[in-house]
Protein backbone atom coordinates (compact mmCIF):
# COMPACT_ATOMS: atom_id res chain seq x y z
CA UNK A 1 0.00 0.00 0.00
CA UNK A 2 1.34 3.63 -0.66
CA UNK A 3 1.85 6.80 1.45
CA UNK A 4 -1.17 8.08 -0.23
CA UNK A 5 -3.39 4.88 0.09
CA UNK A 6 -2.97 4.85 3.51
CA UNK A 7 -3.79 8.32 4.33
CA UNK A 8 -6.95 7.34 2.48
CA UNK A 9 -7.53 4.55 4.29
CA UNK A 10 -7.06 6.47 7.84
CA UNK A 11 -9.47 8.79 6.31
CA UNK A 12 -12.14 6.91 5.56
CA UNK A 13 -11.52 4.92 9.27
CA UNK A 14 -11.82 7.42 11.26
CA UNK A 15 -14.26 10.17 9.17
CA UNK A 16 -17.28 10.49 7.58
CA UNK A 17 -16.36 10.55 4.20
CA UNK A 18 -16.07 7.42 1.97
CA UNK A 19 -13.00 8.20 -0.53
CA UNK A 20 -13.54 4.99 -2.05
CA UNK A 21 -16.46 6.73 -3.84
CA UNK A 22 -14.15 9.82 -5.32
CA UNK A 23 -11.61 9.79 -8.05
CA UNK A 24 -7.88 9.31 -6.91
CA UNK A 25 -7.35 12.57 -9.30
CA UNK A 26 -9.70 14.71 -7.46
CA UNK A 27 -8.56 13.43 -3.82
CA UNK A 28 -4.86 14.34 -4.58
CA UNK A 29 -6.10 17.79 -5.48
CA UNK A 30 -7.83 18.59 -1.91
CA UNK A 31 -4.94 16.11 0.16
CA UNK A 32 -2.30 17.83 -1.15
CA UNK A 33 -4.15 21.49 -0.86
CA UNK A 34 -4.50 20.98 2.71
CA UNK A 35 -0.72 19.72 2.62
CA UNK A 36 0.07 23.27 1.42
CA UNK A 37 -1.41 24.60 4.11
CA UNK A 38 0.51 22.32 6.94
CA UNK A 39 3.98 22.13 5.12
CA UNK A 40 3.76 18.68 5.01
CA UNK A 41 6.35 18.03 2.16
CA UNK A 42 4.73 14.22 1.71
CA UNK A 43 1.78 12.12 2.34
CA UNK A 44 3.24 10.07 5.21
CA UNK A 45 4.37 13.43 7.20
CA UNK A 46 0.65 14.95 6.69
CA UNK A 47 -0.78 11.32 7.40
CA UNK A 48 1.50 12.66 10.98
CA UNK A 49 -0.77 15.35 11.07
CA UNK A 50 -3.95 14.36 10.58
CA UNK A 51 -3.29 11.70 13.60
CA UNK A 52 -2.18 14.27 16.01
CA UNK A 53 -4.54 17.08 15.32
CA UNK A 54 -8.33 16.02 15.23
CA UNK A 55 -8.95 20.01 13.67
CA UNK A 56 -7.28 19.11 10.52
CA UNK A 57 -9.27 16.63 10.00
CA UNK A 58 -11.83 18.29 10.47
CA UNK A 59 -10.22 20.76 7.97
CA UNK A 60 -9.69 18.07 5.67
CA UNK A 61 -12.99 16.74 5.95
CA UNK A 62 -14.33 19.98 4.80
CA UNK A 63 -12.27 20.20 1.72
CA UNK A 64 -13.33 16.83 0.71
CA UNK A 65 -16.93 17.24 1.12
CA UNK A 66 -17.79 20.84 -0.52
CA UNK A 67 -17.17 21.76 -3.80
CA UNK A 68 -16.93 25.06 -5.16
CA UNK A 69 -20.37 26.43 -5.28
CA UNK A 70 -21.87 30.06 -6.20
CA UNK A 71 -25.51 31.12 -6.35
CA UNK A 72 -27.40 31.32 -9.63
CA UNK A 73 -23.73 29.25 -11.34
CA UNK A 74 -24.26 29.88 -14.90
CA UNK A 75 -26.86 31.81 -15.81
CA UNK A 76 -28.08 30.15 -19.00
CA UNK A 77 -28.88 27.22 -17.14
CA UNK A 78 -30.93 29.25 -14.01
CA UNK A 79 -32.82 31.25 -17.56
CA UNK A 80 -33.86 27.49 -18.60
CA UNK A 81 -34.98 26.39 -15.64
CA UNK A 82 -36.71 29.59 -14.44
CA UNK A 83 -39.20 28.32 -17.51
CA UNK A 84 -39.30 24.96 -16.45
CA UNK A 85 -40.50 25.78 -12.83
CA UNK A 86 -43.57 27.98 -14.54
CA UNK A 87 -44.25 25.57 -16.96
CA UNK A 88 -44.53 22.77 -14.76
CA UNK A 89 -46.50 25.01 -11.86
CA UNK A 90 -48.92 25.75 -14.59
CA UNK A 91 -49.58 22.29 -15.47
CA UNK A 92 -50.41 20.69 -11.96
CA UNK A 93 -50.51 23.81 -9.52
CA UNK A 94 -46.80 22.85 -7.70
CA UNK A 95 -43.44 22.06 -8.07
CA UNK A 96 -41.48 19.43 -5.99
CA UNK A 97 -38.14 19.89 -6.40
CA UNK A 98 -34.72 17.83 -5.11
CA UNK A 99 -31.29 19.54 -4.63
CA UNK A 100 -29.04 16.47 -4.89
CA UNK A 101 -25.14 16.87 -3.19
CA UNK A 102 -26.58 20.59 -2.48
CA UNK A 103 -23.09 21.47 -0.40
CA UNK A 104 -23.53 24.72 1.45
CA UNK A 105 -26.85 25.30 0.37
CA UNK A 106 -26.73 28.11 -2.48
CA UNK A 107 -27.95 25.51 -5.25
CA UNK A 108 -31.40 25.41 -2.99
CA UNK A 109 -31.84 28.37 -1.85
CA UNK A 110 -31.25 29.52 -5.60
CA UNK A 111 -33.59 27.63 -6.61
CA UNK A 112 -36.40 28.87 -3.78
CA UNK A 113 -35.38 32.47 -4.84
CA UNK A 114 -35.76 31.47 -8.33
CA UNK A 115 -39.69 30.13 -8.06
CA UNK A 116 -40.43 33.07 -5.69
CA UNK A 117 -39.09 35.77 -8.49
CA UNK A 118 -41.04 34.11 -10.94
CA UNK A 119 -43.59 34.95 -8.73
CA UNK A 120 -44.83 31.05 -7.76
CA UNK A 121 -46.77 30.84 -4.86
CA UNK A 122 -44.30 29.96 -2.08
CA UNK A 123 -47.04 27.61 -0.75
CA UNK A 124 -46.87 25.56 -4.47
CA UNK A 125 -43.27 25.44 -4.11
CA UNK A 126 -41.22 22.39 -1.97
CA UNK A 127 -37.15 21.95 -1.98
CA UNK A 128 -35.44 19.43 -0.76
CA UNK A 129 -31.93 19.93 -0.21
CA UNK A 130 -29.44 16.78 0.81
CA UNK A 131 -25.70 16.49 0.84
CA UNK A 132 -23.60 13.58 2.54
CA UNK A 133 -21.77 16.26 5.23
CA UNK A 134 -23.39 17.26 8.30
CA UNK A 135 -21.44 20.06 8.68
CA UNK A 136 -22.26 21.39 5.29
CA UNK A 137 -25.92 20.88 5.89
CA UNK A 138 -25.60 23.01 9.45
CA UNK A 139 -23.48 25.63 7.43
CA UNK A 140 -26.67 25.57 4.77
CA UNK A 141 -29.37 26.06 7.33
CA UNK A 142 -27.75 28.52 8.78
CA UNK A 143 -27.96 30.71 5.40
CA UNK A 144 -24.87 33.25 6.19
CA UNK A 145 -22.96 33.94 3.46
CA UNK A 146 -19.80 36.13 2.78
CA UNK A 147 -18.88 38.63 -0.01
CA UNK A 148 -15.19 38.04 -0.18
CA UNK A 149 -12.80 39.68 -3.05
CA UNK A 150 -13.83 37.17 -5.54
CA UNK A 151 -17.17 36.07 -4.60
CA UNK A 152 -19.49 38.95 -4.43
CA UNK A 153 -22.77 37.55 -3.44
CA UNK A 154 -24.87 40.61 -4.54
CA UNK A 155 -23.29 40.13 -8.19
CA UNK A 156 -24.39 36.78 -7.99
CA UNK A 157 -27.61 37.53 -6.64
CA UNK A 158 -28.06 40.32 -9.65
CA UNK A 159 -29.59 37.10 -11.96
CA UNK A 160 -32.71 38.33 -9.90
CA UNK A 161 -35.28 41.04 -10.65
CA UNK A 162 -35.43 42.08 -6.98
CA UNK A 163 -32.16 40.03 -5.13
CA UNK A 164 -32.27 42.15 -2.23
CA UNK A 165 -35.74 40.99 -1.70
CA UNK A 166 -34.34 37.62 -1.11
CA UNK A 167 -31.31 38.52 2.03
CA UNK A 168 -30.52 40.22 4.45
CA UNK A 169 -27.12 42.41 4.37
CA UNK A 170 -25.00 42.33 7.27
CA UNK A 171 -22.25 45.08 8.40
CA UNK A 172 -19.55 43.24 8.00
CA UNK A 173 -20.38 42.20 4.08
CA UNK A 174 -22.22 39.24 4.83
CA UNK A 175 -25.47 38.43 3.84
CA UNK A 176 -28.47 35.67 5.31
CA UNK A 177 -31.07 34.42 3.53
CA UNK A 178 -34.25 35.95 4.06
CA UNK A 179 -36.75 33.62 6.28
CA UNK A 180 -39.57 33.71 3.89
CA UNK A 181 -36.75 31.63 1.03
CA UNK A 182 -35.46 29.41 4.38
CA UNK A 183 -39.56 28.24 4.94
CA UNK A 184 -39.13 26.73 0.97
CA UNK A 185 -36.43 24.41 1.94
CA UNK A 186 -35.52 21.26 4.12
CA UNK A 187 -32.11 20.30 4.36
CA UNK A 188 -31.68 16.19 5.37
CA UNK A 189 -28.01 14.26 4.83
CA UNK A 190 -28.71 11.17 2.01
CA UNK A 191 -25.93 9.39 0.33
CA UNK A 192 -26.47 9.27 -3.05
CA UNK A 193 -25.05 6.44 -3.77
CA UNK A 194 -25.89 3.64 -0.86
CA UNK A 195 -29.38 5.67 0.46
CA UNK A 196 -32.56 5.09 -1.37
CA UNK A 197 -34.03 6.91 -4.15
CA UNK A 198 -36.71 9.31 -3.48
CA UNK A 199 -39.72 9.60 -5.29
CA UNK A 200 -42.05 12.02 -7.37
CA UNK A 201 -40.01 14.75 -8.15
CA UNK A 202 -40.87 17.55 -10.50
CA UNK A 203 -37.28 18.32 -10.78
CA UNK A 204 -33.72 16.75 -9.40
CA UNK A 205 -30.46 19.02 -9.55
CA UNK A 206 -27.65 17.03 -9.53
CA UNK A 207 -24.79 19.02 -10.94
CA UNK A 208 -21.39 18.55 -10.93
CA UNK A 209 -21.82 15.85 -8.49
CA UNK A 210 -20.62 13.04 -11.38
CA UNK A 211 -17.13 14.88 -12.06
CA UNK A 212 -15.68 13.99 -8.84
CA UNK A 213 -16.62 10.06 -8.49
CA UNK A 214 -15.17 7.37 -9.27
CA UNK A 215 -16.57 5.70 -12.80
CA UNK A 216 -18.19 2.66 -10.85
CA UNK A 217 -20.33 4.53 -8.97
CA UNK A 218 -21.90 7.17 -11.65
CA UNK A 219 -24.16 4.82 -12.59
CA UNK A 220 -25.65 3.91 -9.19
CA UNK A 221 -25.87 8.13 -8.26
CA UNK A 222 -27.80 8.52 -11.68
CA UNK A 223 -29.83 5.32 -11.07
CA UNK A 224 -30.89 7.15 -7.59
CA UNK A 225 -31.64 10.23 -9.19
CA UNK A 226 -33.67 9.33 -12.23
CA UNK A 227 -35.68 6.74 -10.26
CA UNK A 228 -36.66 10.02 -7.57
CA UNK A 229 -37.88 12.02 -10.39
CA UNK A 230 -42.03 11.37 -11.68
CA UNK A 231 -42.56 10.25 -15.57
CA UNK A 232 -42.10 13.78 -17.59
CA UNK A 233 -40.18 15.42 -14.60
CA UNK A 234 -36.78 17.09 -15.55
CA UNK A 235 -32.98 16.43 -14.28
CA UNK A 236 -30.24 18.59 -14.38
CA UNK A 237 -26.62 17.77 -14.73
CA UNK A 238 -23.58 19.65 -15.12
CA UNK A 239 -22.10 21.21 -18.18
CA UNK A 240 -19.24 18.19 -18.71
CA UNK A 241 -21.79 15.25 -17.65
CA UNK A 242 -23.86 12.64 -19.78
CA UNK A 243 -26.06 9.97 -19.20
CA UNK A 244 -24.50 6.90 -19.36
CA UNK A 245 -26.16 4.09 -21.53
CA UNK A 246 -28.95 2.47 -19.25
CA UNK A 247 -29.75 5.43 -17.67
CA UNK A 248 -30.24 7.92 -21.08
CA UNK A 249 -32.85 5.35 -22.27
CA UNK A 250 -35.45 6.64 -19.78
CA UNK A 251 -35.03 10.42 -20.77
CA UNK A 252 -35.38 12.56 -23.63
CA UNK A 253 -33.53 15.93 -23.86
CA UNK A 254 -35.45 18.61 -23.13
CA UNK A 255 -32.31 20.75 -23.70
CA UNK A 256 -29.18 19.10 -24.11
CA UNK A 257 -26.71 22.42 -24.85
CA UNK A 258 -27.71 22.83 -20.66
CA UNK A 259 -28.35 18.98 -19.86
CA UNK A 260 -31.66 19.22 -18.98
CA UNK A 261 -33.06 15.65 -19.80
CA UNK A 262 -37.09 14.90 -18.94
CA UNK A 263 -38.20 11.24 -17.65
CA UNK A 264 -39.96 9.49 -20.20
CA UNK A 265 -43.20 7.84 -19.11
CA UNK A 266 -42.58 3.87 -17.75
CA UNK A 267 -42.32 1.18 -20.19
Amino acid sequence: MTDFEDLLAFVERETTFATSYYDDAYLDRRVSARMRRRDADTYAEYLDVLREDPDERAELLDTLSVNVTQFFRDRKVWAALEDVLVETADDQSSVSIWSAACADGREPYSLAMLALDAGLPPRDVDILATDIDEDALDRARQGFYQSTRTADIREQLGFLDDPMAYVEQRGDGGFVVADHVKDLVTFERHDLITDDPKSGFDLVCCRNVCIYIDKQYKRPILDTVSASLRPGGHLVLGQTETLPSGVKERFEAADPRIRIYRRLPEA
